[in-house]
This record gives structure tokens, C-alpha cells and sequence, in this order.
């Protein structure tokens, strides 16, 4: 890993719930100004990893630097410090949109008043609603404003665009980014591919309670196939594309994978033949996801959720 400043630094995390092994060593590091998406299907240790970072859980073991400081000894001085959003927020029913607003704001020490109005309007937010009137995309909205319209060196983000449609869902992108230029740092935790890709600097996955992928979209791209679609003059002879791999070969017209670091190789087995058309496909981010996971029993613990401790209080504060 590049040698950035860390905002998170944890290794060797383990986390326990009676007989099951919630994270089993996860190692998870968050360089300042960057978005690091924090990728894994319920139950594989995204959200336990989340609430120990936020002081709602105490790790078994391990080492937990968040901020310089220790999220379970410094709770309060961090949560000055940082702002989360969960995937799924309560608000006091009888408090309108923008007090709760007003309030998480000074949990932070105080808002950005002109970028509050700002992201009000960018979100299409009705602040006078009270929270019981709220549906789940607004009450997300009202999370996000809090969090992007506070001075915070940190946002951790678990699920954050959970009931937004499209068009809100680009505007998030567009305050992230506007955030991280600030100098913030992100952790993104999010099932939206297409968002990740968007934002993240770096990527790491995890499965059943450890990383098992960490590094750049490009680097990550670099361990997967790149799809390649062709219609050729002549038929090959299968012997002649060796180099490729999942060959479906349907008359003239090739649909295959290539390592991605076999490319220039690929298009020399194919040119003697004759490229009427090519199309070749970097492999998304998608498709690494779907190949770390497309064995048994890598991806949940079978309850359905990640963890017994969930809790979508948008405050984040220990019980």
C-alpha cells in the first residue's frame, strides 16, 4: 500500500458472537483524502467491522487506529471528529427534518450553514417535515446533509444511497467528491458497483470475516479477464486460441475471456483471421466481486444479516 497517512488502520481485527467468528483477522487501511470502498454481502463482516470503528463494539483482538486514537477508549473525541450514515436511518418522530439536522450538526461542533442550504437544495430536501412523515430515501437525505454539511475529517458510510432513486443517487457522487477535495476521508461501504467504481480510490473486499482483495480498481482489474467479442472473417481452429478462455464459437462471431495481461497476445491469435468487429471489455468491478464469490459458503453466515448488534441510529452512539 502507498505510504499516505492512515485515517483507519486495523489489523489483525477478530470479533466474535457466541460460537460464530464474525471477523476472523481483517486488516483494513484508510488513507486521509481518499474514498476506500469497503465491499461484501451481508454476513461477511462489513458492518461488525463499521461498529467497532465506531465504538459500538468491542473487538476480541486486534489493533484499531481510527483517527491516531482508539475508537473504544476515545469514543467521544472521535465522533467530534467524524460522521456516519447508515443504510437505514431512524430520526425522532417528532422532530422536523432540519432540527435533527441542526442537532447531529452540533453533536460535530457545528455546520457549514451555507453548504447545509446547499446540500438542502441539491437533495430536494422538505426540512420542515417531521421525522415520522419522512420516507426511507429522505430520512437517508437528511443523514447525508448532516454528515457532508459538517467540517468532519472522516465519513464512514455504510449503505449511505439506500431508498434514493438515480438522479439523488448522482448528486451523492457529486458531494463525495466535493467532500474528499475538502481533504476529507471516506470509507464507502455499498452493494451500488457502479458507485464504488465511481468513487473509490482503492477497494477492498471482504468475505466471511477477512479481506481477501485490497488494492486500486486497476489493480484489482489485473487479477480478473477482460471479455472479448469478435466477428471474424474466417473460423479459427480452436487449437489456434490457446490464449483465450470460456470460448464460445458460434460460426464467425467469438464471444471469450483473456487474462489481462495476455491482451496484445489475444489480438495477434485473432488478426489472421480477420476482425470484422472487436469489442473488448475491461473486467468490472462486478464481475471481480462475482468470481471472489462464486464458491459455497463465501459469502454469509445464513442469517441474513451481518451481525446480531445492528443498529441504524444515524447518531451512531453506544448504547
Amino acid at each position: 500500500m502507498a505510504g499516505g497517512e492512515l485515517v483507519i488502520d486495523v489489523e489483525g481485527l477478530r470479533m466474535s458472537f457466541g460460537k460464530f467468528e464474525a471477523l476472523r483477522g481483517l486488516d483494513l487501511q484508510v488513507e486521509r483524502g481518499k474514498v476506500h470502498g469497503f465491499l461484501g454481502p451481508n454476513g461477511a463482516g462489513k458492518s461488525t467491522t463499521i461498529r467497532v470503528l465506531l465504538g459500538l463494539l468491542r473487538a476480541d483482538s486486534g489493533r484499531v487506529r481510527l483517527l491516531g486514537g482508539d475508537p473504544w477508549r476515545d469514543v467521544v473525541e472521535l465522533h467530534r471528529r467524524l460522521a456516519y450514515v447508515p443504510g437505514d436511518v431512524s430520526l425522532w418522530p417528532s422532530m422536523t427534518g432540519g432540527e435533527a439536522i441542526d442537532l447531529l450538526g452540533a453533536m460535530r461542533g457545528g455546520l457549514d450553514e451555507t453548504r447545509r442550504s446547499e446540500l438542502v437544495d441539491r437533495f430536494e430536501l422538505d426540512t420542515s417535515k417531521r421525522g415520522r412523515q419522512y420516507s426511507k430515501g429522505n430520512r437517508q437525505k437528511v443523514a447525508i446533509v448532516a454528515a457532508l454539511a459538517s467540517d468532519v475529517e472522516l465519513l464512514i458510510l455504510d449503505e449511505p444511497t439506500s431508498g434514493l432513486d438515480p438522479l439523488m443517487e448522482k448528486v451523492f457522487q457529486e458531494v463525495v467528491g466535493e467532500a474528499t477535495a475538502r481533504g476529507a476521508s471516506v470509507l464507502l461501504s455499498s452493494h451500488i458497483m457502479a458507485e464504488v467504481e465511481t468513487l473509490a480510490d482503492r477497494l477492498s473486499i471482504v468475505r466471511a470475516g477477512e479481506i481477501v482483495e485490497t488494492g486500486t480498481l486497476a489493480e484489482l482489474r489485473g487479477h480478473t479477464r477482460t471479455s472479448i467479442r469478435a466477428e471474424l472473417e474466417t473460423v479459427p481452429p480452436r487449437e489456434q486460441l490457446s490464449v483465450l478462455h470460456d470460448i464460445d464459437l458460434d460460426g464467425s462471431r467469438l464471444v471469450a475471456t483473456v487474462d489481462s495481461d495476455r491482451i496484445d497476445e489475444a489480438m495477434r491469435a485473432l488478426l489472421p483471421y480477420g476482425l470484422a468487429s472487436l469489442t473488448v471489455e475491461p473486467p468490472s468491478l462486478e464481475s471481480l466481486f462475482l468470481r471472489l464469490y462464486d464458491t459455497d459458503g463465501g459469502s454469509t453466515d445464513g442469517r441474513g444479516t451481518d451481525d446480531p448488534a445492528t443498529d441504524g441510529r444515524a447518531t451512531g452512539s453506544r448504547r
